[in-house]
């Protein structure tokens, strides 16, 4: 349903496309953060990372798509520092909700968020059949 595109010559990304081509019905997933649904934080960033994405997995399998539908991911974080500091543990927390599928992908650093315990935000956009 998705393909990656690589243009000619490109060296393969690590951990996401440079884009993504698909066909379908378009979800654009409003920025998910590290709470559950009782709207508790996760404890420590990468764990707040790994509830985001499990929030916007739960918001595409509820219109009846999976992780392989996301086409696009959007990262917001308070702390890039702490973002590469945590690359170790953050790789097995995205594989654990998302499998291997690696979208579209931007990360930017940004002054707050508007919960003050929030250390991440991630927006998605996903192509369902």
């Amino acid at each position: 349903m998705l393909k990656d595109i690589l243009p000619p010559g490109w060296p393969v990304p690590r951990g996401y496309s440079n884009g993504m081509l698909g066909q379908g019905r378009i979800l654009c997933v409003g920025g998910q953060i590290g709470w559950n649904a009782e709207g508790q934080f996760a404890q420590g960033f990468v764990a707040q990372c790994r509830q985001a994405l499990a929030n916007i997995l739960a918001v595409v399998q509820a219109a009846g798509g999976g992780a392989e539908h996301i086409a696009r991911l959007t990262w917001y974080v308070t702390d890039m520092a702490e973002y590469r500091a945590s690359l170790a543990e953050l790789g097995p927390a995205y594989r654990a909700v998302m499998g291997k599928h690696f979208p579209a992908m931007a990360l930017v650093q940004v002054v707050a968020l508007v919960e003050p315990e929030a250390k991440v935000e991630i927006e998605a956009t996903a192509v369902l059949p």
